[in-house]
């Protein structure tokens, strides 16, 4: 089968597109690691929570089962990038168990356990449905609602700025990951025709643009010595 010009342009750009797309994912993945160098440093977990590293290893494991070949044959880019991620988030959750206090360790190691339960869960189910269509569908769904859900848990760090007048909590470089790689793979999903890659990635570059106007806003209010936290810095 030989491609027009027209089609070879269209799948260059979707491919462009969801390569963007892994590349910021991949900062937006390591913009923790500051975090994670001042918990083991301090020993303690201090006010920080982990629970968006819980709802973001269950979002990139359900968006890797999505973009794998037994759902969607056209997603790699979606399985290649969630798969990093869902190695990236265990990580960070095993290091935050490791020196949190006693009852946050037992919470943090219960939805860790949990998370594990619900992917296996879904997996289960999702091979009984002998419809493609109807498989893609019930997978698409779930990745979808997960991928919006992690993407509003900087909200708490919207109210925690304007409450503040402060950007301590809202680092830079995250909110700028967040709305490249969001925006990245909005334009992946247009181009690929994929509600539930589109969807989802236009709220997250919505909430991200949020972040950047408010930390130039705010950024002068801020405490010079600020130092990157976690991502919501919220029980």
């Amino acid at each position: 089968m030989i491609l027009s010009p027209a089609n070879s342009v269209y799948t260059i750009c979707k491919d462009a597109a969801g390569i963007a797309g892994n590349i910021f994912a991949l900062g937006l993945f390591v913009s923790p690691v500051s975090t994670f160098k001042r918990i083991i440093r301090n020993g303690s977990t201090e006010m920080f929570s982990g629970l968006p590293y819980i709802y973001a290893l269950l979002n990139c494991l359900i968006s890797m089962w999505y973009g794998s070949p037994l759902i969607s044959s056209d997603n790699m880019m979606v399985m290649s990038v969630n798969s990093v991620g869902a190695v990236f988030q265990f990580v960070y959750i095993i290091v935050f168990i490791v020196h949190a206090e006693n009852a946050k360790k037992v919470r943090m190691l219960g939805l860790l356990l949990a998370v594990l339960c619900i992917f296996a869960i879904i997996v289960t189910v999702s091979l009984q449905i002998t419809n493609h269509s109807t498989r893609r569908m019930f997978v698409g769904f779930l990745s979808c609602a997960t991928l919006i859900s992690m993407f509003a848990s900087p909200l708490f760090i919207i109210k925690l700025v304007i409450q503040t007048r402060s950007v301590d909590y809202m680092p830079f470089y995250l909110s700028l990951s967040t709305f490249l790689m969001s925006t990245s793979f909005f334009i992946y999903g247009l181009l690929n025709q994929d509600a539930f890659v589109y969807a989802p990635n236009g709220v997250g570059s919505i909430l991200g643009s949020i972040q950047l106007v408010l930390y130039f806003y705010y950024k002068r209010a801020s405490v010079e010595d600020s130092r990157e936290p976690l991502l919501v810095p919220y029980a």
